[in-house]
């Protein structure tokens, strides 16, 4: 039940589960508030059902009206700082909820007028959420990356020149060289882009190609590649090696696997009610 001046945020859609109801006891949400399970039904002294689709279920939390309406998120996505602690907050309740059950995340404030409009939304969306759930159990998002290093680039130092060289063509050599270089490492990206994907189509059962990255997420590395890839849990050792054995192939390459991670790039979009306000875009 929601407290006097409250919102109901949602983080997540997940099965609820003895485990689950114990963990959450000892975690918080934004605010440092209470967590809870919504069921479709608001008889929380049910017991826990035996079956998945009887035990959907919404991870969710008060958080303070004034903080949660949409004139405020409007306001509050422009505060940096405030934006990093909700994501954070939201980051790690999911996190800790898919340590324990199978888990899909959903956007950061998705939030709802209280319980019993959030109830509605579950049960409107349940028969997806529960065929979705059952897609990601078993599961784990891991990421992976290649980075160009910022020298890889350049043209080797060249031998000073003859006398008989002029400016303009010591100066069209060496962009002729740094051409040649550039092109070189570009393609050995594409060479290293087909061995993942060669690996993942071994392992993963989907993927989600993100836009590179850019500016200070990467530093003075240039990324080419950023792709999402849902692995068995049962095939993530070997999948982690498999780029590994093959990143050794590119030295002039960085190649990062990230992970592992709640499964937020293959999470379906949050349900919209008309009374929850949406992030601006």
């Amino acid at each position: 039940m929601n407290t006097s001046g409250s919102l109901t945020y949602v983080y997540a859609v997940t099965h609820r589960t003895g485990l689950l109801d114990d963990a959450l006891a000892t975690l918080h949400g934004i605010g440092q508030a209470p967590l809870r399970l919504l069921c479709p039904t608001a008889d929380t002294t049910d017991p826990v059902p035996s079956t998945p689709l009887a035990s959907l279920a919404f991870v969710a939390s008060d958080v303070p009206e004034q903080d949660f309406n949409e004139t405020a998120l409007k306001n509050h996505f422009e505060d940096l700082q405030w934006l990093e602690h909700v994501a954070r907050t939201h980051h790690d309740v999911v996190q800790a909820v898919a340590a324990r059950a199978a888990v899909l995340p959903l956007r950061m404030a998705t939030v709802y007028q209280d319980d019993h409009r959030a109830r509605q939304a579950l049960s409107a969306q349940q028969d997806v959420f529960t065929q979705r759930l059952d897609q990601l159990r078993a599961h784990t998002e891991y990421g992976v990356k290649i980075y160009l290093a910022p020298d890889a680039t350049q043209p080797p130092p060249a031998a000073a020149a003859p006398p008989a060289t002029s400016p303009g063509k010591a100066y069209l050599q060496a962009r002729r060289a740094q051409r040649h270089s550039r092109d070189a490492v570009y393609q050995q990206a594409e060479l290293a882009a087909e061995a993942i994907e060669a690996i993942a189509s071994r392992h993963a059962t989907q993927r989600v190609r993100h836009a590179p990255q850019r500016g200070e997420l990467t530093g003075p590395e240039e990324n080419v590649l950023n792709d999402a890839y849902l692995i068995p849990d049962d095939q993530a050792g070997q999948f982690q090696a498999a780029v590994a054995d093959a990143a050794r192939g590119f030295p002039d390459l960085r190649i990062e696997v990230t992970g592992p991670w709640a499964p937020y790039s293959f999470a379906m979009p949050a349900p919209g009610p008309a009374d929850a306000p949406e992030p601006p875009s």
